[in-house]
């Protein structure tokens, strides 16, 4: 019912810039908070930044001061711009949404997209 498409990895050199994008698609009604996760080789998937639908950030230590998160409610899509990028940084990004859909109005449900791969090297 509900697809999150995310765009905008790639390989990109330590120091550099990448920008992620997610769309939400499908029969929506609301969405409430969105994030970015990520997952290293060998790792636990981990929160990256998150945005509820009233512009509220939160951010994972790590990226404080060099990732920024933001959204475009009217074209339900999630944004991440990564600055900075060290080696560390490397992994799946995956995309996430807390979506009421128009069957399930009274209750938000969690969606993942498939992931986009960052890749920095030094």
């Amino acid at each position: 019912q509900v697809q999150l498409v995310e765009s905008g990895g790639g390989l990109v050199q330590a120091g550099g810039s990448l920008r992620l994008s997610c769309t939400a698609s499908g029969r929506l009604f609301s969405i409430t908070a969105m994030g970015w996760y990520r997952q290293a080789p060998g790792k636990g998937r981990e929160l990256v930044a998150s945005v509820t639908s009233d512009g509220i950030t939160n951010y994972a230590d790590s990226v404080k001061g060099r990732f920024a998160i933001s959204r475009d409610n009217a074209k339900n899509t999630l944004y991440l711009q990564m600055n900075s990028l060290k080696s560390e940084d490397t992994a799946l990004y995956y995309c996430h949404a807390e979506v009421r859909t128009l069957l399930m109005k009274w209750q938000a449900r969690d969606y993942w997209g498939q992931g986009t791969q960052v890749t920095v090297s030094s």
